[in-house]
């Protein structure tokens, strides 16, 4: 596995609470930012595939067909009288 150093500057807050928590796992700081990286990129990467396997092949023309059947309602986020009061 080839490593690259990075220099990380991080904000106090952060850094000492990253510290903490790689004290209570029992591992280095840099092995839990390491981690802690690693998971984000497979998170993100695991959204970004699913949402590309999903989106395979779709045309929007459903998506049209719903928005030209809604209600002629007014644009914006006023919920107007009719919408009641909480």
């Amino acid at each position: 596995m080839s490593r690259a150093t990075y220099p990380l500057k991080l904000p106090t807050s952060v850094k000492n609470a990253a510290q903490r928590l790689a004290k209570e796992d029992g591992v280095s700081l840099n092995q839990w930012i390491a981690v802690a990286v690693a998971q984000k990129v497979g998170v993100v990467e695991t959204a970004a595939d699913f949402f590309k396997r999903r989106v395979d092949g779709a045309t929007g023309d459903g998506m049209l067909a719903f928005l030209e059947n809604a209600p002629d309602l007014p644009q914006g986020d006023e919920l107007g009288a009719s919408a009641g009061r909480f």
